[in-house]
This record gives C-alpha cells, structure tokens and sequence, in this order.
C-alpha cells in the first residue's frame, strides 16, 4: 500500500488533490488552454504574423542555392569530385524541404487568420444578443 507523499508545508494531502480542491483550478485551466492573442483583438503585423515562414523560405532558398553550387562543383573540379556529389545532393534535398514547408505554412496561416476573425465575430454577434 502506498503512502501518499507528504506536500512541503507539511499536510498529508498531495498537490494534485489541493489544485482540485482550489476554486481557480477551471478558470486557470481555460486561460492557460488559450494563447492570448485569441483572447486580445489587438492587431498584428504582418511581420509579426509571417515572419517564421518568411525565414524558412529564405533560408531553404539560399541552403537551395548552395546545394546548386556545390552540385555544379562536381563537373568543373576533379578533385573531391565524390564528396561534391555526395553533399550536392542534400543540402539541395535539405534546401527544397524547407523551401516547400515554408510556402506551404503561408496558406495555412492565411487560413488560420480568417477563422480567427470569423470566430471573433460570432462571438461579438452572441455577446450582443446574449447579454442584453
């Protein structure tokens, strides 16, 4: 049988019995469920709304562009030619990737955006009829 461990300030109950019995426990749980820009209709930027898929792109771009580079090494210089032909290929496999990730995280941010405006307005519309 086991014995329920004792909490620092000395009562036999464990933490997570008190953080039950505690009233804060639900609207503590729904505000740490939800980020706070659901909760804030302050506007973003558009840097600040792309930003991450901007740098991915430019980055699978230009690790893209070195692959090219380093593939093309292989035919002009004979020395190391296998070594060329072995990392040409992955950072231009490696480039693509992020270049693809990236264009495609755009779109879904896009769409992510206008569910949060459609949601915000419905919720304005229940507000107004429901709290009058």
């Amino acid at each position: 049988m086991e014995i329920p461990a004792k909490s620092p300030d000395g009562s036999e109950k464990s933490p997570q019995s008190k953080e039950l019995i505690t009233s804060d426990t639900g609207s503590t749980l729904c505000m740490s469920s939800r980020s706070e820009s659901v909760w804030t209709s302050a506007s973003r930027s558009k840097w600040d709304i792309y930003h991450k898929p901007v740098i991915v792109v430019s980055v699978g771009a230009a690790v893209f562009l070195f692959g090219m580079v380093i593939t093309s090494l292989s035919c002009f210089l004979p020395q190391n030619k296998d070594v060329y032909k072995m990392c040409g290929p992955a950072f231009l496999s490696l480039g693509l990737m992020l270049l693809v990730c990236g264009l495609v995280w755009i779109p879904i941010i896009r769409k992510k955006q206008k569910q949060r405006q459609k949601s915000q307005f419905l919720q304005s519309l229940k507000s107004f009829f429901f709290n009058r």
